[in-house]
């Protein structure tokens, strides 16, 4: 997912630096940097909190694919590429939070 992130950037306006290109790159390398920052603590309780922060950077980074869609910065078929990808891990990381946390439920989707 990061490097197809970074890949569709490299077309984003040179005046998006530091805007949509540098925000849609860092929540994209957020979701499996705090996977493996919350994996090493050791403990299920904290891993299971960097879990949902990737789930929350994952809402992000599907926010700003849309917009880029929107700004007609990227085109539809890398539009549903990305959301694939973005569901898909989506609910391997809602299953894991769920096999660690049984008790646990999760809301609906807003686009499901």
């Amino acid at each position: 997912m990061v490097k197809a992130i970074y890949d569709i950037s490299k077309t984003f306006p040179q005046s998006e630096i530091y805007g949509l290109t540098s925000q849609i790159r860092r929540a994209a390398v957020s979701v499996p940097s705090n996977i493996a920052e919350g994996h090493i603590r050791g403990h299920t309780a904290e891993f299971r909190q960097f879990l949902f922060i990737s789930l929350g950077s994952l809402a992000e980074l599907e926010t700003q694919v849309i917009i880029t869609y929107e700004l007609e910065y990227i085109g539809k078929e890398s539009l549903d590429s990305i959301l694939k990808i973005v569901d898909t891990l989506g609910k391997r990381i809602r299953t894991l939070i769920s096999k660690l946390n049984p008790k646990h439920q999760f809301p609906t989707p807003f686009n499901k």
